[in-house]
């Protein structure tokens, strides 16, 4: 899952939210540096990309793209995911993602001190382009692959990317459809379990 979806699956404390959001920059113990509320984050983040990486229906997502986007089938999944969150968010979410979003990038700032120094490098440029709200566009979606292109040395045609989404949205729609209640639910569960730590 990208970074929308991790933030959507922590419920609603801002810092697990945070913590969730920046999981990927913390390494083996490190989370312990940090205050509760994040250290739950960082651990749920670890949870979803375990559970995302062994799950049926995304192996089966990864392997419809392989043939075209070889090793990185498994980033544009989660690219493609996030827009299709991003696009019906409303739907998936009871709320707006304008409104979800801005309250996110509010509760960055709050907490920057917290925040691992790659993602202060790039903070004020994630929340000055919108890049949350950007995810719901196709061309916001192809942004944020040409972002990673040029930054990740992502070896994948932005454009092809987004001509492949278009002729298999429908298929994409399905299995993102029968995926995301699953990963709600355990880490529904995560959450419950952690919540008394």
């Amino acid at each position: 899952m990208n970074y929308l979806a991790h933030i959507f699956l922590s419920g609603d404390d801002r810092r697990v939210q945070i913590g969730n959001f920046v999981g990927d920059a913390v390494k083996g113990r490190a989370y312990e540096n940090y205050p509760l509320g994040f250290r739950k984050g960082i651990l749920l983040h670890r949870e979803i990309d375990d559970y995302t990486d062994h799950h049926p229906v995304v192996r089966e997502a990864i392997d419809m793209l392989r043939a075209d986007f070889g090793r990185y089938s498994g980033v544009l999944t989660d690219i493609y995911f996030d827009h299709l969150l991003a696009r019906n968010f409303r739907h998936y979410s009871g709320r707006s993602l304008r409104r979800f979003a801005w309250g996110f990038y509010g509760a960055l700032i709050l907490n920057y001190r917290y925040l691992p120094e790659r993602f202060k490098g790039f903070l004020w440029h994630f929340i000055l382009t919108n890049r949350l709200v950007r995810y719901a566009s196709l061309s916001g979606i192809e942004r944020s692959l040409g972002i990673m292109v040029e930054y990740k040395n992502l070896r994948i045609d932005p454009g092809a990317a987004i001509v492949f989404f278009e002729r298999n949205q429908e298929r994409l729609q399905e299995l993102f459809d029968r995926f995301l209640p699953d990963v709600r639910k355990m880490c529904h569960l995560v959450l419950e379990m952690n919540a008394n730590c």
